[in-house]
């Protein structure tokens, strides 16, 4: 077998990850959800710098605020957190995180840009963007984005522009739809706005793929058994305030889960995918956005420019047959949904260990395994010919077995049709065959390495291969 001169670059493939930095704005107590977000967004705040938890309003909930709700989950994560720090460092105290809880404007939408006083929960974004840190803001919205939009138009108001370019330039906005009238009012008026959002009804939104029920999908790890079992029973403090589910598991999680560290998520970069879902840059259609849909009668308007928002995906899930290798499926699953979903079993399975971390000593609770590619995260070949891809150092840290499966995640690079793989997907090294191709093209290939321990756990690696003519 011939292998191309492969020409590596970029950073080492094992590391370190940055936190991102986030403020989340919760129109918790709204329904269910909200609470249920909240417990498991306690047991990532190692991997990913909470610097805000808002309380606000939505559609949904349109004249009070809950910051009570939020206090209550730290409570119970104080509780628990001596027992987090025996199995990851990095959790920060129950007091920095009651410190850091916030409330916005307690009025629907636009109304909170015709008062003369900021809240305090946008005082506290202005706070932060001023502030020296030169990592992006990233605001996780889970309801309405009023109190984004008071600090918006606050330092519209009293920053010189090149001061506001650069306050804007650092955010980042994740938004579960729209869920009040200032979302499109922000798109409008801040154009240059890194923006992630499924405009219009909610049967046209990505997130939903965190909690559909699909057909032929094995969909009992969102139902209200699998939660009681991992979740809410035998947990500790922090797992009894996670509440049924009423309308569906955790519609707001995906706006910050696409942070954590995993090795797969690439925040910067939406059309990569990760744990968040997969979002593409282009100006939708009002009419392909469900404007009838349900989505609590937030006005559903033309978009005025490109945003990031709903893209499409082709999932083959892979079928482990007890005497032979794994397998994909010939059966697809695809949608925008699909961009999430695809990682279901993943999230739910780390979701679960976590939990299991705030009760059991370290040598009785599951941790990730360590993926560590033999070669840098990205490379360049040559057009037709072959290449190898490899992982043999992966390691886990309880001792644990590992399975492996290398994924062309097709969708993230500009070469959309499927490059051969002439061997088993699931060994640590495999050989790819590179198109034939005349103009520069890129690749993504996903490993995933998964251990046996229970809940098994899944860490990951991303190679980016450009190939060139």
């Amino acid at each position: 077998m011939a292998l191309c001169c492969i020409s590596l670059k970029g950073k080492a493939a094992d590391a370190t990850e940055t936190k991102s930095r986030v403020i989340i704005l919760t129109d918790v107590e709204n329904e269910p959800d909200d609470a249920e977000s909240l417990v498991r967004l306690m047991l990532y705040t190692n991997d990913i710098d909470v610097k805000g938890i808002v309380a606000t309003t939505s559609t949904h909930m349109r004249n009070r605020v809950a910051p009570e709700t939020i206090h209550k989950t730290v409570d119970a994560y104080g509780k628990v957190r001596d027992n987090l720090l025996l199995h990851a460092d990095g959790y920060p105290t129950e007091q920095y995180l009651h410190s850091i809880i916030k409330t916005g404007p307690a009025v629907y939408g636009m109304l909170a840009l015709k008062g003369k006083k900021l809240s305090e929960g946008a005082e506290w974004i202005i706070k932060e963007l001023k502030s020296d840190d030169s990592r992006p803001l990233w605001i996780s919205v889970w309801g309405g984005v009023n109190t984004l939009a008071q600090a918006l138009d606050e330092m519209k108001r009293t920053l010189p522009a090149k001061d506001l370019k650069k306050c804007v330039s650092k955010l980042r906005v994740y938004t579960i739809s729209d869920q009040d009238d200032t979302g499109i009012w922000i798109r409008k008026n801040f154009p240059e706005l890194f923006y992630i959002v499924s405009p219009g009804g909610y049967g046209n939104a990505t997130w939903t793929g965190f909690n559909a029920v699909l057909p032929g999908a094995d969909n009992e790890i969102i139902s209200n058994k699998w939660l009681r079992d991992n979740i809410q029973q035998g947990h500790g403090p922090l797992g009894a305030c996670y509440p049924d589910v009423a309308y569906g598991m955790e519609g707001d999680t995906p706006s910050w889960l696409c942070l954590v560290p995993n090795g797969l998520n690439a925040p910067e970069h939406p059309n990569w995918g990760g744990w968040g879902g997969r979002y593409e840059y282009y100006k939708p259609k009002r009419e392909d956005c469900d404007p009838n849909g349900f989505n609590g009668s937030v006005p559903v308007e033309e978009e005025p420019h490109a945003i990031w928002t709903n893209a499409i995906d082709a999932y083959h899930p892979l079928v482990v047959r007890e005497v032979s290798s794994a397998y994909e499926d010939t059966m697809a699953y695809r949608g925008f949904k699909e961009t999430i979903y695809r990682w279901r079993e993943d999230y739910q399975n780390d979701f679960a260990a976590r939990m299991d971390w705030c009760i059991k000593p370290y040598k009785e609770a599951n941790h990730a395994p360590v993926a560590k590619l033999d070669h840098p995260a990205e490379m360049t070949v040559k057009s037709g010919e072959t290449f190898l891809l490899s992982a043999e150092n992966c390691t886990d840290p309880d001792g644990d077995n590992l399975s492996y499966r290398w994924i062309q995640y097709t969708e993230a690079g500009s070469y959309k049709k499927p490059v051969m793989i002439p061997s088993a997907r699931n060994i640590h090294h495999v050989y790819v065959n590179a198109p034939k191709v005349k103009n520069k093209e890129t690749l993504h290939f996903i490993l995933k390495v998964t251990d046996k321990g229970t809940p098994a756990m899944s860490s990951y690696k991303r190679v980016v291969v450009t190939v060139i003519p």
